[in-house]
């Protein structure tokens, strides 16, 4: 009996990965307009982690951007491919699964109360600025030449921040009143 329990948990595990890989997916086909657009990828990111936790969020973004990596088309503007990750926005990617990974670590060393969550998300979110803008910078210099970090933050972050915060308390709002539906 054990065995099958444990089985239905591996499974219960998958689909909650999976359904939450294609939330991300589909948060980051949401663009809302504005001066500069933006989508909800960083939501569905942190909403991940906060619904399923540390381990099982960390996965489900894995498992996004591994389905994107293999062309198939979950980045925003219904793109998809290993060429995404070497254009200027693909240290963004990346910074998705680093921020994952800090708030699971965060989760491990302090606990999953709303306060500590939340300070997880947006300092997962300035590691996802930092990857981005590194990786931004790097391919911007390889292909225009060079630019300053001022203006990279000018183009890349500073436009972001505030619609990027109200998505971490959507976020954590959700996380407290789903949290609870999804089996840990």
């Amino acid at each position: 009996m054990e065995a099958v329990t444990k089985q239905m948990n591996k499974t219960h595990d998958m689909v909650y990965i999976g359904i939450f890989a294609v939330l991300i997916a589909i948060c980051s086909w949401i663009s809302i307009p504005a001066a500069v657009p933006f989508t909800l990828q960083t939501m569905g990111v942190f909403l991940s982690v906060g619904i399923l936790g540390g381990k099982r969020g960390t996965l489900a973004v894995l498992v996004y951007l591994l389905l994107g990596a293999v062309g198939i088309p979950v980045f925003a503007g219904f793109s998809g491919g290993i060429g995404v990750f070497l254009q200027s926005s693909g240290g963004y990617l990346a910074g998705f699964l680093l921020s994952a990974l800090l708030m699971w670590g965060m989760e491990k060393l302090l606990g999953r109360s709303t306060v500590i969550l939340g300070i997880s998300m947006v300092l997962g979110l300035l590691v996802c600025y930092a990857a981005g803008t590194i990786w931004f910078m790097a391919v911007y210099t390889a292909n225009t030449g060079a630019v300053g970090v001022g203006t990279v933050l000018a183009w890349c972050v500073i436009p972001f921040i505030l619609p990027d915060l109200v998505k971490i308390a959507v976020a954590l709002v959700l996380t407290k009143r789903l949290a609870g539906v999804v089996r840990r």
